[in-house]
């Protein structure tokens, strides 16, 4: 769910997003793999998105984020030059240390090219001059994200098969068939690694949710903003739920994705899908009001998300214009404990344009 983030990133830096007529609408098909981990040129916008939850040595938790865009400006295409900016690579990662007590973040933009900045075809392979986000052939990914607050090395380990959300990989975001992407996870992926704090590296181990979504279309226009959660449950399930929020507060979409450990897939109508606050918090950075606790409804089961801790805005109005809140969330089902993951809540600071 990062399509008007990166619409917002291209708006920051002064660059148009008009769509040039070769790119290619989101129409169902079947995924098709090893190709689609890798870029899709022929789209308007891309990206591999991670989160999860890790454990240090002495038990502490800290929450993570490594997100890669590739978003596709009206630049014309057909322009021989090395130095037209016809796409661009943009890096978001973030940590959540209750310690800290604050979100932590860090950002990198750069065009496309010379071969400091690209996201390759045919497997995941993204880098943005000394980031980068590898796929190899067993199927495990390879991250480096470096900052002057932190850095982290990890590695993700594949535990089980994609989930691919919706249709089959083809994402529903409005009422328009049109207003859509192609979408599919990977939950409870196993990681290790470090993370880099004031030139100390402390080891950490734990479990992220992967996705990897590419689409041309925007969302509705009446869309103000989304949230949207990624849980890996204890008992080795996947949730995955979002809701699309008109200017007036409504419902302009729903889904949710339920898929247990034995991987059965339950899928949820926009219908059957509800999002309610719980408790809302106060930004003193940017006095944004967000619902950091939430209740969804999916069917006949209630969950509900509760942050690992409440400040955990990220505020890129220096470089993309976006102010939203993006954190690590422990999860009950039906008043039970049931697992960890992350919620993003965007619109709330004022309405995304486009």
């Amino acid at each position: 769910m990062r399509l008007l983030l990166i619409l917002l990133t291209l708006i920051g830096l002064g660059i148009s997003v008009a769509a040039p007529p070769t790119l290619s609408p989101v129409t169902p098909r079947e995924l098709v793999f090893p190709e689609d981990f890798g870029a899709h040129e022929n789209f308007r916008i891309e990206w591999w998105y991670v989160t999860g939850w890790l454990e240090t040595p002495d038990q502490k938790t800290v929450g993570f984020q490594v997100t890669f865009f590739r978003p596709t400006t009206e630049y014309d295409q057909d322009n021989p030059s090395q130095f037209a900016p016809k796409r661009l690579s943009i890096g978001h990662a973030a940590i959540s240390d209750p310690a800290v007590g604050r979100l932590l973040h860090v950002e990198k933009t750069a065009r496309e090219g010379f071969g400091l900045a690209y996201a390759k075809a045919g497997n995941t392979d993204v880098k943005l001059d000394e980031w980068y986000f590898i796929r190899d052939t067993e199927g495990s990914y390879r991250t480096v994200v470096q900052g002057n607050d932190f850095s982290l090395e990890l590695r993700l380990e594949p535990s089980q098969p994609l989930m691919l959300q919706d249709q089959a990989g083809f994402s529903r975001k409005g009422p328009g068939s049109e207003q859509a992407s192609y979408y599919y996870s990977e939950p409870q992926l196993k990681v290790t690694g470090k993370i880099i704090r004031a030139g100390s590296a402390t080891e950490v181990k734990g479990t992220a949710w992967l996705d990897h979504e590419w689409s041309s279309e925007y969302l509705n226009p009446i869309a103000e903003g989304w949230d949207w959660t990624g849980i890996n449950l204890d008992d080795g399930s996947a949730l995955m739920a979002f809701q699309i929020r008109g200017k007036q507060g409504e419902k302009v979409w729903a889904y949710a994705g339920l898929r247990d450990a034995s991987g059965r897939m339950t899928i949820f109508s926009p219908e059957e899908v509800s999002f309610h606050p719980v408790r809302t918090w106060q930004s003193p950075h940017t006095g944004a009001t967000y619902p950091v606790a939430m209740r969804i409804i999916t069917g006949e089961t209630e969950w509900v998300l509760t942050p690992l801790i409440d400040d955990q805005e990220l505020d890129s109005t220096q470089s993309t214009g976006a102010v939203y809140w993006e954190g690590a969330v422990t999860l009950t089902r039906n008043g039970q404990p049931a697992g960890k993951g992350y919620l993003e809540l965007t619109g709330y600071k004022e309405a995304l344009s486009m």
